[in-house]
């Protein structure tokens, strides 16, 4: 946004910068089990793969949705209260 983009474009553009990052911390996973799986676990993970794919998208389209009417205030305004309880239990709590 701060070379001049829409909050939709920036808003994409955080997204597609998320593919390589899931893709490769999937890869490792599987290289770290040696890519040996059972019949049932590739079912389970193929089932798995398509219920969050489809629930991303749907997540994806709202977020898109809001964003193009909305600004980025309240979710800014959420991390920092979020960052400041999470700052004060570590410091006062424990």
């Amino acid at each position: 946004m701060l070379m001049g983009c829409s909050r939709l474009v920036a808003a994409e553009f955080s997204f597609f910068l998320a593919i390589p990052t899931l893709f490769a911390a999937s890869a490792y996973s599987l290289l770290k089990i040696n890519f040996t799986m059972t019949s049932e676990e590739i079912i389970v993970l193929s089932v798995g793969f398509v219920v969050s794919f489809i629930v991303a998208l749907l997540v994806i389209a709202g977020f898109m949705k809001y964003i193009s009417r909305h600004n980025f205030k309240p979710f800014g305004y959420y991390r920092i209260i979020l960052g400041g309880a999470i700052l004060a239990f570590f410091l006062f709590v424990r």
